[in-house]
């Protein structure tokens, strides 16, 4: 037997591995202090940790994150009014303008903002606002499964930079289609933020207080949106419709920059090791087993050739696609998520839709001479109290899946009558308030529908499960529904009528949502995921925010 093989076994091999007969010489002595003989059929693997959060495992205890809880929800409020600020912006009379006309007399107008410098049709127009999305649809699964391999704090980094240069193209656009490609960038962008940043906050959110926070942060999308409306309007008024987007590039850049210079954050769900942690691990030992030869293995078959880095790289793709497909199977087995999702799709039609046609609306049937304030208001005062009242109901109810059905259905009702009256008045005076009343109502759903999402699927799923709802409500909600709602107007040619249909869709959402309370729900936010690392890394898991514990 080599003597050189023979030292790495334990006291427990060499006891076992001594001659029967005189005629083999005697193994060396133990170099090693005793330890329990392991199974001959096993290999013990060491998992790895995240390098970055271990370099300096007594230094990172000492030096928790920057973050607190408080902190992570302010700035990721921030980061989420900005994406949205952006959307209310294009959609603005003041960046997006008029399109060139001509009266019967023969006397034209030149057009404002991108319509009037692009030339733009209403279906032109309406796909304009959309075209974000398609980067977002792509993007949203593709950062998902990212997470599961790389820190998701440092993906929402890399997102937030491909934002910051996208916003910065679209004030250097020059025809429809640049300025098109560039907004598909945006979404590209924004994709990992929409999918990372709710689990995080829900990880971190006091328990008694989780509807409310996360109500907090998606109040920053009318309030966002709201925002955009006032600040498209007086940028574009004032300086150009390019400068508004410049102004949105420069706000998000230190936020860009903050996502790699901080000491990243673990998510829920995830360890700080991966299933490919150890796949990586694995192979690295083999490739040792080959080239040295002084690790015996016994009963195992191990290949006599060892893949090529470049086949290791198709392997491990291939398995992170076969990862992916188990993971969305599923999802999509999960019938309270899934009939979640669809209530979501057919309320965000309507929403999407009114955030984009609004002041144009607005302007045409009640002859409002500054809509884009007049929508703004509106939508920030609604949406500011619609959102948290949402979330605060949903905490005093008891934060369940059920009750939280029970109050998308009733608010999204109620929410539908006083929109649809609004449109049937003839005055302003009386539009305002059924409007307003409706929107505080509509917005009150944003809260308990993403409750849903977060907490009807196992915790290694949640970022899938916010990527999957992102890319549904955007691909059958607010992606068709403003350049259908373009098209539509201009084939019978009245704001009011296609205001009503357009609002009458709430009223399907309502029902979609009223059946969910009869689905048999659990709330799995506690539930082990079927890709948790190990027992034993688990325990060496550190908490995910310094002070969490404690801050409430």
């Amino acid at each position: 037997m080599d003597p050189v093989s023979s030292s790495v076994k334990n006291s427990g091999e060499l006891e076992s591995s001594k001659p029967d007969s005189d005629t083999s010489p005697p193994p060396p002595p133990p170099t090693l202090p005793p330890a329990p003989a392991p199974d001959s059929t096993e290999m013990a693997i060491s998992i790895p940790r995240d390098p970055e959060a271990d370099a300096n495992p007594s230094e990172s205890d000492a030096n928790p994150s920057w973050f607190t809880p408080k902190r992570l929800l302010v700035i990721f409020c921030i980061i989420n009014m900005l994406n949205y600020v952006d959307r209310g912006a294009i959609a603005s009379n003041g960046v997006n303008g008029s399109r060139k006309s001509c009266t019967a007399s023969g006397t034209c107008t030149s057009g404002s903002g991108i319509q009037g410098d692009f030339n733009l049709n209403n279906f032109e127009d309406g796909v304009l606002s959309s075209a974000f999305m398609v980067g977002l649809l792509i993007a949203s699964p593709i950062f998902a499964s990212l997470a599961k391999i790389h820190n998701p704090f440092r993906l929402i980094g890399v997102g937030l930079l491909v934002w910051t240069i996208a916003t910065a193209g679209c004030g250097c656009s020059f025809d429809f289609w640049s300025i098109t490609i560039c907004r598909m960038l945006v979404g590209v962008g924004e994709a990992s933020f929409i999918s990372l940043a709710a689990p995080f906050i829900d990880d971190n959110a006091p328990p008694a207080q989780k509807t409310a926070w996360l109500a907090v942060f998606y109040m920053c999308i009318p309030t966002g949106i709201a925002v955009g409306y006032v600040y498209g309007g007086l940028v574009g008024e004032h300086l150009h419709w390019r400068a508004a987007f410049w102004g949105e590039s420069i706000l998000m850049l230190p936020f860009a920059i903050l996502g790699f210079i901080i000491k990243p954050l673990q998510l829920k769900g995830f360890g700080t090791s991966s299933l490919t942690a150890a796949t990586d691990n694995i192979e690295a030992v083999d490739d040792s087993i080959e080239e040295k030869q002084t690790i015996p293995i016994e009963n195992e078959e191990i290949s006599e050739k060892q893949p090529s880095k470049k086949s290791g790289y198709a392997k491990r793709f291939a398995t992170q696609a076969s990862r992916f497909g188990k993971d969305l199977k599923a999802l999509s087995s999960e019938k309270v998520y899934v009939v979640n999702v669809l209530g979501y799709i057919a309320y965000n039609f309507v929403i999407g839709a009114y955030s984009y046609w609004g002041p144009k609306a607005g302007y045409d049937i009640y002859h409002m001479s500054n809509a884009d304030l007049m929508f703004g208001g509106i939508t920030i005062v609604c949406g500011i109290f619609g959102t948290l009242a949402g979330g605060l109901v949903l905490d005093k109810m008891e934060s369940t899946i059920s009750n939280a059905f029970k109050l998308l259905s009733v608010a999204t009702f109620l929410g539908a009558i006083f929109c649809f009256s609004a449109f049937c008045f003839k005055s302003l005076y009386g539009f305002i308030p059924f409007f307003s009343v409706g929107e505080l109502l509509v917005f009150a759903t944003q809260g308990p529908v993403n409750y849903i999402c977060l907490h009807s699927v196992k915790p290694s799923l949640r970022p899938l499960s916010m990527a999957i709802s992102t890319v549904s409500i955007h691909i059958f909600g607010d992606v068709p529904s403003s350049p259908l709602v373009g098209l539509l107007q201009d084939t019978i040619n009245n704001w009011r009528e296609t205001a009503l249909i357009l609002t009458s869709i709430l009223f399907i959402a309502a029902i979609i949502w009223f059946i969910g309370i009869f689905f048999h729900s659990v709330d799995r936010f506690n539930e082990e995921s079927e890709h948790d690392v190990p027992v034993v890394e688990r325990s060496n898991l550190r908490p995910l925010l310094g002070g969490n514990q404690e801050a409430p």
